[in-house]
């Protein structure tokens, strides 16, 4: 493990495997290093890049610095990509897609790739209401972090109550749990892109070579967004992996970021 520091500073923990160009990889929501499907990514990538993990502020080895906000993360990876050397690919996950393309906006990036932003643009899936960061703020504040777990999984995944219930009986609660305090963080990232509607020309800036990836088994409503953000995008090219869900296994994804990062 090394770490950095962000522009705020923030003490930000990574760790660097293999060689060639550098590539940093962006966790989603209540993910980091040793709890994440970025671990098994960057073994598969490690033969072809020098590949970056790291823990999002206030998770894993990372701290914190408040209040929050999303260019401060954006100061986080801008912080990696000079230890990177000045210039680095981006991949970024669910909500870490999200959060990816905001930085592309700004930092050099020479490549983006993202698989599935939970971008919400129809009426596939109902929209995310509009007090729910207020309500998962609260929920927060009054200490309960399992009641701001199971509000992000129904209401900000999708997932049934069943299902949540069942996850609530796992070891992994526990740890989903003790960095519940980062919901709102990412639920601030994807910003108003749960709305149901189109989505608005939010990124005119990422106009680098982006590749938009979604699962073939993946909910209607998750690959209409990333369907939809390959149009917004003015050089993304769009591509379904066949049998994958929201949960890709890095076998079935590392082919494919490789060919698009050393095309």
């Amino acid at each position: 493990m090394s770490t950095t520091v962000s522009a705020d500073g923030t003490k930000i923990a990574y760790t660097r495997a293999g060689a060639g160009p550098a590539l940093v990889l962006v966790d989603g929501a209540m993910c980091y290093r040793g709890s994440s499907p970025n671990d098994a990514l960057a073994k598969e990538l490690a033969a072809h890049f020098t590949v970056y993990t790291y823990d999002r502020r206030g998770r894993g080895e990372s701290t914190d610095t408040g209040p929050y906000t999303v260019e401060r993360e954006v100061g986080d990876i801008a912080a990696l990509v000079k230890e990177a050397g000045g210039e680095a690919f981006l991949f970024g996950i669910s909500s870490g897609a999200a959060l990816a393309l905001e930085a592309a906006r700004s930092l050099p990036v020479p490549k983006l790739a993202v698989y599935e932003p939970p971008f919400i643009v129809d009426d596939s899936r109902s929209r995310v209401a509009a007090d729910y960061p207020a309500r998962l703020d609260e929920a927060l504040k009054e200490g309960k972090r399992g009641k701001a777990v199971k509000m992000f999984m129904t209401e900000g995944v999708g997932l049934s109550g069943g299902t949540v219930a069942l996850m609530r009986i796992m070891p992994f609660w526990a740890k989903l749990k003790r960095v519940a305090h980062t919901i709102p963080y990412d639920t601030a990232v994807v910003g108003d892109h749960q709305s149901g509607e189109p989505l608005p020309p939010a990124w005119p800036e990422v106009t680098i070579p982006a590749l938009c990836l979604d699962g073939g088994r993946s909910p209607d409503w998750m690959r209409h967004g990333v369907a939809s953000l390959a149009k917004v995008l003015p050089s993304a090219e769009y591509r379904t992996l066949p049998g994958q869900t929201h949960i890709v296994k890095a076998p079935a994804l590392a082919p494919v970021l490789k060919d698009f990062f050393r095309r």
